[in-house]
């Protein structure tokens, strides 16, 4: 009896004959050694490794592989546990994709783990692809279902993204507030409003970059007497 996307691997004597692929009660020889393979759609997910990355960081990551098998007779010949190679050769590829990248590039042209999804995923699929080829076995679909720092330097890794961000957003904010200087001196010497010599616009200059970019909100103060 042959189900729905099953195959029957069929020997005499120690000699592949064919396989059997059409389901439903089928007659064979009284002689052949049947064995099933399945060709259903499979699952396989990684426990978490710990691998250092390009970058010597140690991370922890896991994938999850969506694997069938297309030669029935690759992969009962080829090797010895098909579904133990796979499983193995998976976690193989996934620690060498790991070594091979940083985890947070540099550079945003560089490829990393945790910025560039689908290249990590076309990459971590067509090594495995690469590995499990002679044991009949096609990868449907590969994808990182982990990846963070290991807990011994987690903590110094976000202190260190907290502060690349506040660097950028300390950029974003003197950029801004340059800008709004450069545009209200702009307005005051089109509007002749009033005429600041050098040391006044300064000042102004100044007094307008510590309120647009101070940490803390800044206390008013009323000049009541001479501009000089």
């Amino acid at each position: 009896m042959v189900q729905p996307n099953q195959c029957a691997v069929l020997q005499l004597f120690g000699r592949y004959v064919g396989s059997d692929l059409r389901t439903g009660l089928r007659w064979a020889n009284p002689f052949y050694s049947k064995q099933k393979v399945s060709l259903r759609v499979r699952n396989f997910e990684s426990g978490k490794l710990k691998v250092n990355d390009h970058s010597g960081n140690p991370v922890e990551i896991a994938a999850v592989v969506v694997w069938k098998v297309v030669d029935s007779a690759e992969a009962v010949f080829e090797v010895e546990d098909y579904e133990n190679f796979v499983s193995i050769q998976s976690e193989a590829a996934l620690r060498f994709l790991a070594s091979s990248y940083p985890y947070e590039a540099a550079d945003d042209t560089d490829i990393s783990l945790r910025s560039n999804g689908p290249e990590v995923t076309d990459l971590l699929r067509g090594e495995i692809q690469a590995r499990l080829e002679k044991a009949g076995v096609e990868v449907l679909e590969a994808r990182i279902s982990h990846l963070a720092y290991a807990p011994e330097i987690a903590s110094a890794m976000l202190q260190r993204q907290q502060a690349r961000a506040v660097v950028m957003a300390r950029q974003q904010l003197v950029e801004g507030a340059v800008g709004m200087v450069e545009l209200a001196l702009a307005r005051l010497s089109e509007k002749n409003m009033v005429q600041l010599d050098e040391e006044r616009k300064a000042a102004m200059v100044s007094n307008l970059l510590v309120v647009l970019c101070g940490d803390h909100q800044v206390q008013p103060v009323i000049n009541t007497g001479t501009l000089y």
